[in-house]
């Protein structure tokens, strides 16, 4: 929110490239966490879900307050849409993983011929 006001061309490049650095770290933490092995859909996933899809709901509400000014609007818009996407890649993400079989070692005596 600060990059939204009267600032230098570096301040907001800096808080750009600071979302983006956000941004990759979450997507890798998402795909961390959905291709955890487990054979199906457990409480840890659940969580995931409902706070991804709160922090889209927080934001779409910030958006649509009468008093923000129009660039937090659109920030709180593209935020929203972010985790929105986020939630929604997070369980397709997991949902490919717990439908995926599990692999299993192949074990010494299968593996080499004596």
């Amino acid at each position: 929110m600060a990059a939204v006001g009267h600032h230098s061309v570096f301040a907001t490049s800096l808080l750009a490239l600071l979302a983006l650095g956000m941004a990759h770290s979450l997507t890798v933490e998402i795909q961390r966490q959905a291709h955890r092995r487990s054979g199906r859909w457990e409480r840890h996933d659940v969580v995931n879900t409902v706070l991804l899809a709160s922090w889209a709901v927080g934001s779409l509400t910030i958006a649509a307050l009468p008093y923000t000014s129009r660039p937090i609007r659109v920030l709180g818009l593209i935020l929203a849409l972010s985790y929105a996407f986020a939630c929604a890649y997070f369980v397709a993400e997991r949902r490919r993983a717990v439908a995926a079989p599990l692999s299993t070692a192949p074990s010494v005596s299968e593996s080499s011929p004596v």
